[in-house]
């Protein structure tokens, strides 16, 4: 698929998904940011209309199906059509504890979020996109975090993001069941840390899934992440986003599934578990910090 047409992307207010906009948009594709904060999102789309950019915010909260209609139908509005969706609006629930401790909340308001928004962006357009009959693409980003192997202190995420995998290999292979020419991608942001808003998330959290017990520390910042590696021995580093919106654009237009960049890390990941498993073997690959 050529980066030509209309693209949407999700969570586009900043970090990733506001690289990917960027990223389309320099490509000459006409693109519609949605986020859950109007006040970035209205920065985001002003500092990307300063570089003559074609580009418009809907503020959209990806958990709500309502709401992706409605940013599905402004998008049908605008351009009558949708070539490339971009499902990339995610959260980290900074659950305190061990598994068994935290809060039916925190798994509510994951599971909004990075699965829920993910099958409501694909129920939204891909309907729209068969219907149009053009070529087109979706990109579900995931994470090496539950993707390749989970981080065992996050739970909600790794669990959430691994779904995203499977979800999207179903996706492609009813797709390609379909014959219609629409493709579709798992992305796994990387091949390092990336210093997105992902880690204060918690700003956004809806008071109806708002935790029911107060906190005993506070969430942790990237700074404490990178402390926590560095006493495990790891020293961080970082991946910009407009590079994994580098690695998205490639990906699209080569009709790639895997949009996961190269690491011997992840490599390793992948291959420790599936070792772990074809063996029968117990799971001796998880880590309990990134890097």
């Amino acid at each position: 698929m050529e980066l030509a047409g209309v693209a949407v992307v999700t969570g586009g207010a900043g970090g990733i998904g506001r690289a990917m906009g960027e990223r389309f948009g320099r490509a000459g594709m006409r693109v519609v940011l949605a986020d859950v904060e109007q006040g970035a999102l209205d920065r985001a789309v002003d500092e990307l209309r300063s570089q003559s950019l074609e580009v418009t915010g809907v503020v959209t909260d990806v958990a709500r199906y309502e709401a992706v209609e409605a940013l599905r139908d402004r998008t049908l509005e605008l351009y009558g059509g949708v070539n490339l969706v971009c499902n990339n609006a995610g959260i980290g629930a900074g659950a305190e504890g061990a598994l068994w401790e935290h809060e039916l909340n925190d798994w509510r308001w994951a599971f909004g979020v990075n699965v829920y928004g993910v099958i409501h962006g694909i129920n939204a357009f891909v309907p729209a996109m068969l219907a149009g009959g053009q070529e087109g693409h979706v990109v579900n980003t995931s994470s090496g975090n539950g993707g390749a192997s989970p981080l065992p202190g996050t739970p909600q995420y790794a669990v959430t993001k691994a779904a995203v995998v499977t979800l999207t290999e179903c996706l492609y292979a009813q797709l390609q069941d379909s014959g219609a020419p629409i493709g579709a991608s798992v992305l796994f942001p990387g091949p390092h840390m990336l210093r997105t808003g992902i880690f204060t998330s918690w700003r956004n959290r809806p008071a109806e899934l708002a935790k029911e017990k107060p906190r005993t520390t506070p969430y942790a910042t990237i700074e404490d992440i990178e402390a926590q590696m560095r006493a495990a021995g790891v020293e961080p580093t970082y991946t910009e986003p407009a590079e994994v919106a580098e690695q998205v654009a490639a990906g699209v237009v080569a009709g790639d599934f895997w949009i996961v960049p190269a690491s011997a890390q992840t490599d390793g990941q992948i291959q420790a578990r599936a070792e772990s498993m074809l063996k029968r073997e117990n799971p001796t690959y998880l880590r309990a910090v990134p890097g």
